[in-house]
């Protein structure tokens, strides 16, 4: 599995470039950016197709080609098997007990992420975006709560519209447009989702898109109901919890003020006991 450039050909490590030139085969999601790449380093081994369409015919082809000898498996930019048809290959070597060793590279994901500006420590990845509008919004509304940095893969001439499906779904958030990374006309606009969206309506974008957006803020996370709160304090409370270290532990996360969730746990607290006192004086 050898990373190749995102943009940049230059963006190739030294143990990519002697692979590429040792091994018997190497499988490309396109051979046109490989053979791009290969004659730009010289490297004169012989190519085969293996995308998306055609994944399924080539596969026998590829793991018999591995019996013999060693073969590379390279995606049109970046690391394969990274929303790309490489995986299933990697799965097919793996059950076949063919090692399969990473040659890392270059990846717009992560090169998208550090460059944003947004928290980096932990993120969600949703590949490319769906074309369908239906099927981008209800995946969007899925990931509506997510507390981590999103990212995700989008087309160019759709950008606008699901900058304005985030804003709709999501509230204004803190995002950034990766366009291009690596290449020439390279590009990263940060800002709110509201000034994206004014920008890139004025400005027809071009190449290729990563997004990456902020998670849900805590101002923007819903307050609970007062069944949720209810929920919540009544398992802490028939854990034998106090009802002061209930509703400090419920505060927080349902929203609610310290005050208007211990009365909460007051009049449960009232409930329960009268229902105790209920059950003696029938029992006695």
């Amino acid at each position: 599995m050898v990373g190749t450039p995102i943009g940049n050909l230059e963006d190739i490590t030294l143990r990519a470039l002697r692979v590429l030139r040792e091994v018997s085969l190497i499988a490309a999601e396109d051979t046109r950016t490989a053979q791009r790449l290969l004659a730009h380093y010289g490297i004169s081994t012989p190519t085969t197709s293996y995308f998306e369409h055609n994944e399924l015919a080539k596969l026998d082809q590829i793991l018999a080609a591995l019996q013999d000898a060693d073969v590379a498996l390279i995606s049109e930019a970046g690391m394969p098997g990274l929303s790309d048809p490489g995986y299933r290959l990697i799965q097919a070597a793996v059950a076949t007990g063919v090692p399969v060793v990473p040659v890392p590279g270059p990846c717009a994901l992560v090169t998208a992420l550090v460059i944003s500006g947004l928290p980096t420590d932990s993120f969600v990845y949703l590949g490319f975006l769906p074309r369908k509008t239906s099927a981008r919004r209800k995946l969007l509304e899925e990931w509506r709560e997510e507390r981590r940095t999103l990212v995700a893969y989008e087309a160019p001439h759709r950008l606008a519209e699901t900058l304005q499906d985030m804003l709709h779904l999501w509230g204004d958030r803190p995002a950034a447009v990766a366009r291009e990374l690596t290449k020439t006309f390279e590009e990263v606009r940060r800002g709110s989702l509201t000034e994206l969206i004014a920008h890139w309506i004025a400005e027809t974008p071009r190449g290729e898109i990563t997004l990456v957006i902020g998670g849900q803020s805590e101002e923007q996370r819903p307050a609970w109901s007062e069944t949720q709160v209810q929920e919540a304090l009544t398992n802490l409370l028939a854990r034998g919890m106090s009802k002061p270290d209930a509703a400090r532990a419920v505060a927080d996360e349902a929203r609610w003020s310290r005050r208007d969730v211990y009365q909460v746990a007051a009049k449960l607290s009232g409930t329960r006991g009268k229902r105790r006192g209920g059950e003696t004086n029938a029992r006695s």
